[in-house]
């Protein structure tokens, strides 16, 4: 609360430090704090949000791995993303605010170009519109960038591909060569495919939860008998796409069984929909 007082206009380094100080001392220290920066960035006050981003930067240039793993999850890239999207917190952020959380995302996608996630965040802003071209990063960045980290080859995951590549760009016979570009056009392919898959899942739980946060509003008022005839409608119309969506949630879940965070913010996105759905003909039944 002191390093993002939004009454002061200077940062409060002491109190910077001595946050960073804690994320490191304590055990659930990185995802303790980027659950309270989440929440302050989100905030009305402008002040707040920005002094909550340079806490924010600073632990990222002094809390090290741990803090970088949680920060890279879509559990915490959502909440940045809620800043700029116009369904959530986007309709009222400063443009000031806004444009800073654009910077930070961009300056992660140059400084950890090997967390897929964070890559894959920014792209779905870009082709959302969210995002219309890449930030220039100021020259005069207070905050210098992480340590140096090793960049990542697709083929990393794949040892026997990568060994195979290596063979036949070794190789003189331009068949080899040949077969090589093949190989390598047929991982790029791959990775395009899994970032639009990832794309598309988080497209479909935002509009999952959007979806569910209109009919619990409509809902109640429903049940205070306040709803017009129009908005009868329209709770009507949303819980018949909201049905729609089940089966695309079975499925999407079935693609992701291997990556338990992605299975579970899938699960979670479902859960909310059989609750609303299981309101929806409560409510509307009992009326």
């Amino acid at each position: 609360d002191e390093a993002t007082d939004p009454s002061i206009s200077e940062e409060n380094w002491e109190c910077i430090q001595r946050f960073c100080d804690q994320v490191n001392t304590d055990v659930e220290g990185p995802l303790s704090a980027l659950r309270l920066l989440a929440h302050k960035i989100q905030s009305p006050q402008e002040g707040e949000a920005l002094h909550a981003l340079t806490v924010l930067e600073t632990c990222v240039n002094n809390c090290g791995g741990r803090f970088h793993s949680e920060m890279a999850k879509f559990r915490f890239l959502n909440e940045m993303i809620k800043v700029l999207s116009p369904k959530y917190y986007g309709i009222w952020s400063s443009e000031k605010v806004k444009s800073r959380v654009t910077e930070v995302i961009f300056s992660w996608t140059v400084w950890f170009p090997q967390e897929v996630k964070i890559q894959d965040a920014y792209q779905m802003l870009k082709k959302q519109g969210i995002v219309k071209e890449d930030p220039k990063l100021p020259e005069d960045k207070i905050l210098p960038p992480p340590s140096p980290r090793p960049q990542n080859s697709i083929f990393d995951t794949d040892e026997e591909k990568s060994k195979l590549l290596a063979k036949l760009l070794k190789s003189s016979h331009p068949e080899d060569l040949q077969a090589a570009n093949r190989l390598i056009q047929s991982v790029i392919k791959e990775e395009q495919e899994k970032s639009a898959q990832v794309s598309r899942r988080v497209d479909t739980i935002s509009e999952v939860s959007e979806n569910v946060r209109r009919m619990d509003e409509l809902l109640q008022s429903y049940r205070r008998h306040e709803l017009s005839p129009a908005d009868q409608d329209t709770l009507q119309a949303l819980s018949q796409r909201c049905e729609k969506f089940r089966p695309l949630l079975f499925r999407l879940a079935s693609e992701v069984v291997a990556d338990e965070e992605a299975l579970a913010e899938v699960l979670q996105a479902s859960d909310k929909l059989s609750q609303a759905l299981g309101q929806y003909r409560q409510v509307v039944a009992s009326q």
